[in-house]
C-alpha cells in the first residue's frame, strides 16, 4: 500500500465511478482498477461494489475511506513540519462552522486572529447547510466542526461550549398587543413561519417545543439560507425562530426587524466543538481548536 493508491481510492468513491476517477487522475483506466486489486489485496476485503450504475464502498471501504483522509492529510502535515521545522506554525487546516448558530458569526474574527497569531495557517471554512458536519469529521475531510448537539455519534469527541438561547425574529408590523416581555410558545403558533428544512438542528429544537405542548407550527417556507430567511422577515413574510446570534444579525440588517425572547418552554441547542476520537490533532490543528474555544467562549 502507498500513498499513490489512498489517493486513487478517495477519487473513485468521490467521482462514483473507475472510469471517471481514472480520467480526473489522468491515468489509463486498467492501471486504476489495478491499483484497488491491490489495496483489496492488502486489506483482504472487498472495498467497493461496482455495478453498471457505478461504484460505491462496502462498509470496509467506508472505514478505509475515512482512514485515508486523515493519513493523507497526516503526510501532508508531515511534509510541512519537515519542511518548516524550528520555524513558525504552518499547514492546512479545515474547519466546519454551523449556520443558523452563533458558529456561523466566528468566521472573520476566527479568520483575522489566525492571520495575527499563526500567520502560516491556512484555513479552509467550511459554512454550508447542505452537509452533514459530523460526517464529515468522521471521514476526515473536515479536522473539526463547531456546530449544534452533544454528542452520540461514533468516532466523534463532542466539547459542549455554548448553550444557545433561541430568539422569536419578526417585522414590526407583527403587533402581540402585550407589555412586550417573553413569548409564550402558544402565541406563536399560528403565524406563518419561515424555517430551515426539518433535518436541520435548529428545526429540529424548534419542533421538539412545540410538539411539548401539543402544538403544531404553521411552516409557510422552508428556506437553507440566513441571508434568505433575513429578507422574507424584514419583507414582511413571515417570521422565524433564531438562535440570538442568528436572531441579532438579522435585527442589525434591518431598521424595521424586532426580536423577543421565548418562554413556556424557551428553546435552547448547545453548541460543541467536535473533533475524531480516532485521528489527533496536528500542531497547527490544536492552534485552530484553542482559538476556536477562546473566540466561542467570548460570545
Amino acid at each position: 500500500m502507498n500513498i499513490r493508491r489512498l489517493k486513487s481510492f478517495i477519487t473513485i468513491v468521490d467521482m462514483g465511478s473507475i472510469t471517471r476517477a481514472a480520467d480526473a487522475l489522468h491515468i489509463a483506466q486498467p492501471a486504476l482498477s489495478q491499483q484497488l486489486v491491490a489495496l483489496e489485496e492488502h486489506f483482504k476485503r472487498q472495498l467497493l461494489i461496482r455495478s453498471q450504475q457505478g461504484v460505491v464502498p462496502t462498509e470496509a471501504g467506508k472505514v478505509l475511506y475515512g482512514h485515508a483522509h486523515a493519513m493523507l492529510r497526516q503526510f501532508a502535515q508531515a511534509e510541512v513540519d519537515v519542511l518548516s521545522a524550528g520555524q513558525r506554525l504552518s499547514g492546512r487546516v479545515s474547519v466546519g462552522l454551523a449556520p443558523f448558530s452563533a458558529a456561523s458569526t466566528l468566521s472573520m474574527a476566527l479568520l483575522s486572529e489566525m492571520r495575527v497569531r499563526h500567520p502560516g495557517i491556512l484555513l479552509h471554512l467550511v459554512e454550508s447547510v447542505g452537509q452533514a458536519y459530523s460526517e464529515l469529521v468522521v471521514n476526515g475531510r473536515l479536522e473539526m466542526a463547531l456546530l449544534h448537539g452533544s454528542g452520540g455519534v461514533k468516532g466523534l469527541h463532542y466539547e459542549p461550549l455554548l448553550e444557545e438561547t433561541f430568539y422569536f425574529v419578526a417585522h414590526a408590523d407583527f403587533d402581540f398587543d402585550d407589555d412586550g416581555g417573553a413569548l409564550q410558545v402558544n402565541q406563536l403558533s399560528a403565524l406563518p413561519m419561515l424555517l430551515p428544512p426539518s433535518y436541520n438542528f435548529v428545526r429540529r429544537a424548534i419542533d421538539e417545543a412545540f410538539s411539548l405542548h401539543h402544538l403544531s407550527l404553521n411552516v409557510v417556507g422552508e428556506l437553507e439560507a440566513v441571508k434568505s430567511i433575513a429578507r422574507a422577515v424584514d419583507a414582511g413574510l413571515g417570521c422565524t425562530i433564531m438562535p440570538k446570534a442568528i436572531a441579532e444579525r438579522i435585527q442589525s440588517e434591518s431598521r424595521d426587524v424586532v426580536i423577543r425572547s421565548i418562554s413556556g418552554p424557551a428553546i435552547s441547542q448547545t453548541l460543541s466543538l467536535c473533533v475524531s476520537d480516532r485521528t489527533p490533532l496536528s500542531e497547527p490543528a490544536a492552534a485552530v481548536r484553542e482559538l476556536l474555544i477562546e473566540l466561542t467562549q467570548s460570545l
